[in-house]
C-alpha cells in the first residue's frame, strides 16, 4: 500500500573505473616525495660520512659515537685507527663509528 514497487529504468550508463595509470599515480607521487625528503638526504649524509671517515689522518681530533674525544695517533688499515684519548692511553677504533673530525691538522709540506 505504501512502498510501490521499483522498476530499473534504463537511464545514463555505470560510470567507468578510472585507468590503472591513474590508480597507481597517488604512489608514484608518494615515493617522489619520499625519495626527496628522506631518502636523497640521508644517502647524501652518508656519503658525506664516508668521505670524512676516509680521509682521516693522523694526529686529526676526532669524536667517536661513543662521544670519546681524542687524537688519532695511527692509521692502522682501511677500517680502523689508534686514538690517544689520554696520556699513554691508546684505543683500537673502527673508523666507521667516528662520527665528528673536531679539527684536521695541515698537510705536511714537501720541501723536496
Amino acid at each position: 500500500m505504501l512502498i510501490s514497487t521499483a522498476y530499473a529504468q534504463a537511464g545514463a550508463a555505470a560510470p567507468q573505473a578510472p585507468s590503472p595509470l591513474l590508480q597507481l599515480a597517488p604512489l608514484v607521487f608518494l615515493f617522489v616525495v619520499f625519495y626527496f625528503l628522506l631518502i636523497r638526504p640521508q644517502a647524501q649524509a652518508r656519503k658525506k660520512h664516508m668521505e670524512m671517515v676516509a680521509a682521516v689522518k693522523r694526529g686529526d681530533q676526532v669524536v667517536t659515537a661513543g662521544g670519546v674525544h681524542g687524537k688519532v695517533s695511527k692509521v692502522l688499515d682501511d677500517e680502523n685507527v689508534m686514538v690517544d684519548i689520554a696520556d699513554g692511553v691508546a684505543i683500537k677504533v673502527v673508523k666507521s663509528t667516528l662520527s665528528n673530525v673536531v679539527t684536521k691538522t695541515a698537510p705536511a709540506a714537501n720541501d723536496g
